[in-house]
């Protein structure tokens, strides 16, 4: 009777249930450690995501504030990426200097007369009464179903020539040669008057080929990409006395202010020949307007409509 209470419980048992309940508790304490972590973990992926994501949407590091003078300004600036490095010496030689301007009228001289002469010589060629602007539809394989694009063409306008291009392969020189081609072959000497552009984008930005984007601040950098716009200008017409367009399809670029200014620097680019670009909404009434320009508009809700179908096939319904 003098014996406490307790002591019938074994001490054994005592022990394995303390140990039990040190290991359930050191278990709990890791399982809230890891989740804890993956927390932290997945926020931190969420903020890389979205910083990667707006630097794409960007186009570069610069801060919006800046103007386009600053930009100009930095871009002709002594810099580790200008390839060509200017002298310092040769502007403070007087004689170099007058030199200079010489040559520089010269070579403005020389541009006057090669103007009017190729604007002659397309003259020529478009003379006739059965003359019809052409139209160059620039398609990208990249877009879904492009391939049936030059199908839904208007019929009744010769004057359209399709060009469907491969975005994964193509390069800029390849594009300008198919252009050039079909040009003389729809009529020698002839240039574009009115061009579409289908391809992929965004707001801001042109997805024309494999890693080459069309931004604002990469028109102005990059030198394949200068030397593309530049020489897609020498193909536009001199003898419209309305200013050339050029329509993009795909994508709405103007959906920001980035889009602004990536065409203002291709104009800057295409100077001086007189060309203007226009990315309407497909629903909007100058998208409709647009759309009737180069496309059958019965044939070409039809596709919209399948475009990203995988049940029905194109060629059923045509």
């Amino acid at each position: 009777d003098d014996v406490p209470i307790r002591t019938w419980f074994p001490k054994e048992n005592l022990f394995s249930f303390q140990t039990a309940t040190t290991t359930m508790q050191a278990a709990f304490r890791g399982y809230a450690e890891r989740k804890r972590r993956k927390r932290e973990n997945d926020s931190a992926a969420v903020i890389q995501r979205n910083f990667r994501k707006h630097l794409r949407m960007v186009g570069s590091r610069r801060v919006k504030a800046q103007t386009f003078a600053e930009r100009r300004e930095r871009s002709f600036s002594r810099s580790w990426s200008d390839p060509t490095p200017i002298k310092a010496d040769s502007f403070h030689d007087s004689r170099e200097s007058h030199d200079l301007q010489d040559s520089c009228g010269t070579l403005e001289g020389d541009f006057d007369l090669n103007w009017e002469a190729e604007k002659e010589l397309e003259a020529m060629a478009c003379d006739g009464e059965d003359f019809i602007p052409p139209k160059i539809m620039l398609i990208s394989s990249k877009v879904p179903k492009a391939e049936y694009v030059p199908t839904i063409i208007r019929r009744d306008d010769p004057s359209i020539i399709p060009i469907l291009y491969d975005h994964e392969h193509a390069t800029f020189d390849d594009i300008l040669e198919e252009i050039e081609k079909k040009l003389n072959i729809y009529r020698k000497g002839c240039r574009i008057w009115k061009m579409l552009i289908f391809c992929q984008g965004g707001p801001g930005h042109l997805y024309l080929l494999k890693n080459k984007v069309a931004t604002f601040a990469k028109v102005e950098k990059e030198e394949d990409m200068i030397l593309f716009w530049k020489r897609l200008s020498r193909l536009m017409s001199k003898i419209n006395p309305e200013p050339n367009i050029i329509h993009i399809m795909g994508c709405y670029v103007l959906g920001n202010p980035n889009g602004e200014k990536l065409f203002q620097n291709l104009k800057n680019l295409m100077n001086p020949y007189r060309v203007a670009f226009e990315s309407p909404l497909e629903l909007s009434a100058q998208g409709k307007q647009m759309i009737e320009t180069y496309f059958d508009f019965r044939l070409y809700r039809l596709w919209k409509t399948r475009q990203h179908s995988k049940l029905l096939d194109y060629d059923d319904i045509l």
